[in-house]
């Protein structure tokens, strides 16, 4: 990045934020290009954000009409685009005619809407989370999150929050009638695209049915088809209480929502929680345009496959450093066997690939759902170049 950059980035920015990495400007399909005009090769897609990549025509037409037409109404108002995106969502969620969505604008906003919905269950105020969760960084979902370098200079936190292992004995332990909510990601993706240990989730929603605890599953970096199934739980068989969705529903528009289940779906009484610019008729039409190209083109089936392919790519090249590949579909983590994984995304980004470093031995892999056979190998060629430079 130039030193102009650089400086103005410095002069202009909270101290909040780290120095940038490059000046992107331009985006089309899974490639970026920095204001020096380098090409790269995007296998992060803003952090599973970018389902359809960069200026994916059928996002470009939707929001280019909808702009045009009617932006935003406030929460007094609706439109036809919140209500068709919060049907499709009870739709592919399997919530079914039960099911209800509250729309906030990001991530975090729509955990900060769980633990509210934690807190109508039955006057408990004890909720559960999995250590190494992360969750957001608003102070609700701070709370939630159990990174101390995240949580320490904001102390004191939401109080009633416990962390537990990720583990089918912790469960055991800890599941009680007095606890509101349980919290998990079905697959840990800031703590290195880590998975549960097998039957977790299934056991978890035994034992929080049988006490009364609300099962709130966050498939934020999970959902919208990255996994292989439009979200991660319909793998497993189970009905959660609630879901928290972001990122990648709306291709890079803001938006987040949460879905409720069954009869979590009757504790928030109105006036209770709301949002000025939750459920906008931009961002709805973004949302309802990126999953039904998503629907239309089969990328939520093509996601396996596409995975399959990068990780049979990874392993195939036999890097010393790579220990193993974890995650699901297009949400792949690779382990390394020592801590560079700072370095590797460096030499990933030096060769034109952008990829990111969830840990110092975990990299992490999310491309765009629509990435192409002759894009993952040269994904695979980059990486491995990548990795040999390192090892």
């Amino acid at each position: 990045m130039s030193d102009a950059w650089t400086t103005r980035f410095g002069a202009a920015m909270m101290g909040s934020a780290p120095p940038p990495t490059a000046v992107l400007v331009r985006g089309e399909g899974c490639y970026v290009w920095d204001a020096e005009g380098n090409k790269y090769l995007d296998f992060l897609a803003g952090i599973a954000v970018n389902s359809l990549g960069h200026a994916h025509p059928v996002l470009v037409d939707a929001v280019s009409r909808q702009i045009a037409t009617l932006a935003h109404i406030s929460n007094y108002f609706a439109s036809p685009s919140q209500i068709e995106l919060a049907e499709r969502l009870k739709r592919i969620s399997g919530a079914g005619d039960r099911g209800r969505v509250y729309f906030g604008n990001s991530g975090a906003e729509a955990i900060e809407a769980a633990i509210k919905l934690a807190r109508l269950n039955q006057g408990r105020t004890k909720i559960l989370a999995l250590t190494s969760a992360f969750h957001g960084r608003t102070m609700g979902s701070l709370s939630l999150t159990a990174k101390a370098a995240m949580r320490d200079p904001f102390q004191p936190l939401l109080p009633g929050v416990e962390h537990i292992d990720a583990t089918l004995e912790a469960l055991e332990a800890s599941i009680d009638d007095s606890v509101a909510a349980l919290f998990v990601e079905p697959i840990q993706g800031e703590a290195g695209v880590v998975e549960l240990p097998p039957g977790f989730l299934e056991r978890a929603r035994e034992l929080t049915t049988k006490h009364g605890v609300l099962l709130i599953l966050d498939e934020i970096q999970t959902g919208a088809g990255r996994t292989g199934s439009w979200f991660y739980f319909q793998q497993k068989g189970i009905v959660p209480d609630a879901i928290a969705v972001a990122k990648g529903i709306a291709g890079g528009v803001p938006i987040g929502a949460l879905v409720t289940f069954g009869e979590a779906s009757d504790l928030f009484q109105r006036g209770q929680h709301g949002s000025t610019f939750g459920g906008n008729p931009l961002a709805t039409t973004a949302a309802n345009a990126v999953l039904g190209e998503i629907e239309r083109a089969g990328l939520v089936d093509a996601a396996i496959l596409k995975g399959s392919r990068i990780r049979m790519g990874i392993v195939g090249a036999g890097s010393p450093l790579v220990t193993e590949t974890r995650g699901a579909g297009l949400l792949i983590g690779v382990g390394l066997t020592r801590p560079v994984a700072h370095e590797v995304v460096a030499a990933a980004f030096a060769r034109g690939l952008i990829v990111n470093a969830a840990s110092d031995t975990s990299i992490r892999i999310a491309p765009p759902l629509i990435v192409s056979d002759a894009e993952i190998d040269e994904f695979v060629e980059k990486f491995t170049q990548a990795l040999e430079a390192v090892a």
